[in-house]
């Protein structure tokens, strides 16, 4: 066997080896992450419950709340980028509406206010 196929052998073996281990023996095992690790898809559902709970109980202060742990932006802004994304996949009419209601109350929310004007 010349060099370079012994070589070539090393490498595949180490190479599946490297694959079974990782994906089998030892794969990664994520716990207690915040919502703020979500992919875009997530995060516009995280959205979308929140506003379905502040559909139901009106209390801005804890949609706020909510809509920060996914990160340092503004709650309004969150929102808007979750509608954004409803509307680029597809979401229904009805999900897009009360993003909007939630974002659109969250534009003159001030903490501490309570709930919409």
């Amino acid at each position: 066997m010349s060099r370079w196929v012994k070589f070539l052998i090393c490498i595949l073996v180490g190479l599946a080896a490297g694959l079974v281990y990782g994906w089998v023996l030892s794969p990664v095992q994520y716990t207690n992450t915040s919502p703020d690790t979500l992919r875009a898809d997530y995060r516009a559902d995280y959205v979308l419950m929140t506003a379905e709970i502040y559909h139901a109980d009106h209390n801005l202060d804890a949609a706020a709340r909510h809509l920060a742990m996914l990160g340092s932006d503004p709650p309004a802004r969150i929102a808007d980028q979750a509608l954004q994304f409803g509307l680029q996949s597809g979401y229904p009419a009805s999900d897009l509406q009360l993003v909007n209601d939630l974002a659109y109350a969250l534009q003159s929310w001030q903490p501490g206010s309570g709930s919409a004007p």
